[in-house]
């Protein structure tokens, strides 16, 4: 089946929300959803889930789902907030217990702070598959930028997350706790062995230089001949080489401490104090 995908871009992020409807009906999921936040107050936004919302509620749609990638490192998830005006389930791959436990340690987290996924409605494995009305949603465990990525192959589409992005930008960093770059080549291969026609959705677009404009739809074939990190029959060795050496030289996303400790505990934010107040933490020197 050919699901229907609205894609929304958060110019702050680069990230790109989707809503994946089944063609037979109304029911959808959402995948990868974006809570606005700036640094510097510390305020949070929900104006671009706020959108997502309004077009779900226009067309009509029933949400089923929401589904993560991973745990991202660039924005906060709104899932909790769309949950709670549009329904579904939170769903993110079963790994995320290795990514609490180890984000768990670099915050300081207390004992009160659940590393068992129960944050989350649906933890996914390697082989799961979920359905939106008459889609199914199959799940492949593609780790590499975290140890908890996953991409969701929903009909003749499959949603990447941070594993690849467009053919001209390449493919995702791994130095973040848990990272390889042999293991996303492994990842990334998983996902190039799809039919040659099935469309791919990254994550975020970055607009490689000499590009005008924002993208982020292509397709397996395109990926294979043209990725300028894994296309064109590039090796592991080559790829693991270049992969490093790049990463090295990359500043941390600038929304990374926020945004762990949020999308860790499922979008939620760590527990108020005694007064309401919430806060997060700034690890000094772990990062």
């Amino acid at each position: 089946m050919t699901p229907e995908v609205t894609g929304f871009f958060d110019d702050a992020t680069n990230t790109i929300t989707y809503v994946v409807r089944d063609p037979m009906g109304t029911a959808c999921a959402i995948i990868d959803s974006v809570l606005d936040f700036d640094y510097a107050s510390g305020r949070t936004d929900t104006r671009s889930a706020d959108a997502v919302i309004a077009f779900v509620r226009d067309k009509g749609y029933d949400v089923h789902w929401l589904l993560e990638t991973h745990v991202h490192a660039d924005h906060l998830s709104a899932a909790p907030y769309i949950q709670e005006k549009l329904g579904g389930k939170i769903g993110i791959g079963d790994r995320i217990r290795i990514v609490q436990d180890t984000f768990g340690k670099v915050f300081n987290e207390g004992t009160e702070f659940q590393r068992d996924g129960s944050q989350f409605d649906q933890l996914f494995e390697e082989g799961d598959s979920v359905h939106i009305g008459q889609l199914r949603a199959d799940v492949l465990h593609t780790p590499g930028h975290t140890p908890a990525c996953l991409t969701y192959v929903i009909g003749d589409a499959a949603f990447v997350g941070d594993t690849l992005f467009m053919p001209d930008f390449g493919t995702a960093r791994c130095d973040f706790p848990g990272g390889s770059s042999e293991t996303l080549y492994d990842s990334v291969q998983k996902i190039l062995a799809l039919p040659d026609e099935t469309r791919i959705f990254v994550g975020h677009d970055y607009k490689a230089p000499g590009r005008d404009a924002y993208a982020w739809e292509t397709t397996v074939g395109e990926q294979k001949a043209k990725n300028v990190h894994v296309g064109d029959g590039k090796s592991k060795t080559q790829f693991v080489e270049m992969r490093d050496a790049r990463d090295a030289t990359l500043d941390m996303p600038k929304l990374i401490i926020p945004s762990l400790q949020v999308n860790m505990r499922a979008g939620q934010m760590p527990p108020a104090d005694d007064k309401g107040d919430v806060f997060l933490k700034v690890p000094v020197n772990k990062l």
